[in-house]
């Protein structure tokens, strides 16, 4: 009997990866949406809306950009993790809801690492250490002296309790054995406001949003957090050139999916990610938001993510900084 059904079961396993193998040929075959984890107007919205219109250019398929922000990007986060691993349901996400949340939210609905699949990699951008014209320094290492002979006088402004800025500045801090106080704001523009205002010493600040008061000089810029000189600062230092060995911190976008999505898929979508991140014209657009794209294997950006979020969750029990 077992020898005449064998036959038959190898027929149906035929059948079950030829039906496999001709629905990956087939996708997309059907609209997609990309969650953009952040409201509209940022760059994380932004990048979402790129890649989707090229998506759908190349794809001839329609694909809807669905902002979900809310809970520092955990709201639209959590869409893609309970989604169906079939390539339908994209994120595009910033480092914060990967990195960041999971340090800062103990009851999180979601481990990126087990329930996302890292698909590419899209673009980083640096912050720039910027201090009001008051503060009596010229460079990193100045500022460095000046804390440490002031504890606790300098003030340094963030946009929030567990916001980029804040974990920078207190990554600086454990890194130059320095103590400064912390004065948090609902965002980054009204903090750079009190900085420009003279009411905070110094911040780790967004390129985009600090240079035009850098340029009418308004405030000093230091330093840039990237491992090399931003193309959009290039006469600015990075903080490990400027004295800080290993200095690092720096907003990254990337796209995910949900865990198990198949391998051939996931390579569609990293290679044409990859392909229209190299336009020209977007490279630009990146460049004048201190923003730059680059390039990994979906493997090297798995390995890229468990790091960032080891790196930052020392940070975040060294600081005790917890979210609002």
């Amino acid at each position: 009997m077992s020898i005449r059904l064998l036959p038959g079961v190898f027929a149906l396993v035929v059948l079950v990866f030829s039906v496999t193998a001709a629905f990956a040929q087939a996708w997309p075959a059907r609209p997609l949406r990309v969650i953009a984890a952040q409201s509209p107007g940022g760059v994380t919205d932004m990048l979402a809306r790129t890649l989707a219109q090229k998506f759908s250019e190349t794809w001839r398929q329609p694909v809807v950009v669905e902002n979900r922000a809310g809970a520092a990007g955990a709201i639209g986060t959590e869409v893609v993790v309970k989604a169906a691993p079939d390539g339908y349901t994209l994120l595009l996400s910033s480092s914060g809801p990967i990195v960041i949340n999971p340090g800062l939210y103990p009851k999180l609905g979601y481990d990126p690492l087990r329930d996302l699949t890292a698909v590419a990699f899209v673009a980083a951008s640096p912050l720039m250490l910027v201090v009001h014209p008051s503060v009596p320094v010229q460079s990193v290492k100045a500022l460095v002296a000046l804390a440490r002979a002031q504890p606790e006088r300098l003030s340094y402004a963030s946009g929030g309790n567990g916001s980029p800025a804040h974990l920078t500045a207190e990554l600086f801090k454990s890194e130059t054995a320095t103590r400064l106080t912390h004065v948090p704001f609902k965002g980054s523009a009204p903090a750079v406001l009190a900085l420009v205002g003279g009411q905070i010493e110094l911040s780790f600040t967004t390129i985009v949003i600090s240079m035009p008061q850098v340029k009418s000089g308004r405030l000093r810029a230091l330093a840039v957090t990237s491992p090399l000189r931003s193309p959009a600062v290039p006469a600015l230092p990075t903080m490990i050139e400027a004295g800080i060995p290993g200095f690092e911190s720096q907003q990254w976008f990337g796209l995910f999916a949900p865990a198990a999505l198949p391998k051939d898929i996931v390579a569609r979508l990293h290679g044409e990610a990859r392909r229209i991140m190299e336009y020209p014209d977007i490279r630009e657009r990146l460049a004048a938001d201190g923003g730059e794209p680059i390039a990994m294997t979906t493997d090297q950006f798995t390995a890229f993510i468990r790091a960032d979020a080891a790196r930052w969750m020392r940070v975040i029990k060294i600081s005790g900084a917890s979210a609002d």
